[in-house]
């Protein structure tokens, strides 16, 4: 028997069909809501609205679970590549030997950008965020390499050179924004290896690949493969909705992302560490001020919006940090911070009974500037990593029969109707 919700609105009573996920969530379909009662919802944030029905990522927040296609976040940080669960994320399971061989050598070919963007990028007011610079790029490519999602083939060639020509861009501009001679990726190196080269080799000091950075930085890519219907894929998908090509639909995830309350929330981590290490800050005073509801200061990398327990990325990225920061021998004050910071956190009873635990923001932002990444360059590596779960959920989106352009309602508070008068006559 299916399993319907009953509303009363007005005297009128309203049946409305339950869906039911496969990990047993539930939603109500109000689709015809507001055709048989006028009636809409109100719901600042869509916190408590489902868009969609989605076959790529579950994550149960009060419960800290976080998986892709079925598998949990901890067995592909542990087992995987980034280019494997970029796989797993756009075709739904993982790919055998053959085909992940096949798919790595694609990435390679794909890597080389044109060379007259190297033009757009030189045109860049040098103070330019390289997010910026990265949402228009990314946009201009639709110019470079029209072609697109007319057979399957084609779509799988398009995702591909995304994934490959996006990550040789950020190398680039970051190259670029130095003064420094562009690097080209290197048929030899994989994904990950390559991009290490790409930023820090130069012609006269060569870069010595450490495998254990290049886990470090797969760890990374893969928590922040895909992340279900967060802000950045929702514009993504709200883009897409109109049916624009995946380069202007990914331009505006970009662009979502740089918010220091999504993708930004890496670099506030480093930018918040900085200023309490400028401004001679004792940790008391600023868990003291974090706990002040009156006080405007808010400690980054702290809580999650959707997990109410422990980010289940945070320990995974914990756990890299602990095993490469050592080996780095950094001698960083704001990684001492942060530790203490951490410590804090992980015994005051304040953050504890507040859920205010350490997220993967605060754990990739000290991974990233213990690995030689700037700190402008953070957001951009989260936008590689969420390119396969920004393109599986566009695809997905654009094959769904059920979705139609994205456009919510609004509850209007504005005046009621009233008449122009002439400007001579205004007081």
């Amino acid at each position: 028997m299916t399993e319907t919700a009953t509303i009363t609105i007005d005297g009128q009573t309203l049946e409305l069909p339950v869906i039911t996920g496969t990990e047993g969530e539930k939603a109500i379909d109000i689709r015809v809501l507001r055709q048989k009662t006028g009636y809409v919802t109100y719901d600042p944030g869509y916190g408590n609205t489902g868009s969609c029905k989605s076959k790529i990522t579950f994550m149960d927040g009060e419960k800290g679970v976080l998986r892709y296609g079925g598998i949990p976040i901890e067995e592909l940080a542990e087992h995987s590549t980034f280019v494997e669960t970029a796989y797993l994320l756009l075709r739904g399971r993982l790919p055998t030997r053959k085909e992940l061989t096949r798919t790595s050598v694609m990435l390679n070919d794909f890597s080389l950008v044109h060379e007259d963007m190297q033009n757009f990028y030189q045109n860049f007011p040098r103070a330019s965020h390289p997010m910026g610079i990265l949402s228009s790029m990314v946009n201009a490519l639709r110019s470079f390499y029209p072609e697109l999602v007319e057979t399957d083939e084609q779509t799988e060639m398009a995702f591909l050179r995304l994934l490959s020509k996006v990550r040789t861009m950020a190398a680039m501009s970051y190259k670029i924004s130095r003064g420094h001679k562009v690097i080209y990726p290197r048929p030899d190196y994989t994904y990950c290896a390559n991009f290490l080269h790409m930023m820090f080799d130069t012609p006269v000091k060569p870069y010595i690949i450490d495998q254990d950075l290049v886990h470090a930085l797969n760890v990374f890519w893969i928590l922040h493969a895909d992340h279900e219907q967060n802000c950045s894929t929702s514009a993504v998908k709200t883009v897409g909705s109109a049916r624009a090509n995946i380069y202007a639909s990914l331009s505006a995830g970009i662009a979502a992302l740089w918010g220091p309350l999504h993708g930004g929330a890496n670099q506030a981590v480093v930018e918040m560490l900085s200023k309490i290490s400028a401004e001679g800050l004792s940790i008391e005073t600023v868990v003291a001020r974090a706990k002040d509801k009156t006080d405007p200061f808010r400690l980054m990398g702290f809580g999650h919006r959707v997990y109410k327990t422990y980010d289940p990325r945070a320990k995974i990225m914990k756990t890299v940090c602990d095993r490469v920061l050592p080996k780095l021998n950094v001698n960083d004050p704001l990684l001492d911070i942060a530790k203490r910071l951490e410590e804090v956190a992980l015994s005051d009873a304040y953050f504890i009974d507040h859920n205010l635990y350490p997220n993967v923001d605060f754990y990739s932002g000290i991974l990233l500037r213990a690995m030689g990444i700037p700190t402008n360059m953070f957001t951009v590596m989260f936008a590689i990593g969420r390119l396969p779960g920004w393109i599986a959920q566009w695809k997905e989106n654009l094959d769904d029969p059920e979705q139609k352009i994205s456009r919510p309602r609004q509850i209007y508070l504005g005046p009621n109707q009233t008449h122009y008068i002439p400007v001579d006559k205004r007081d």
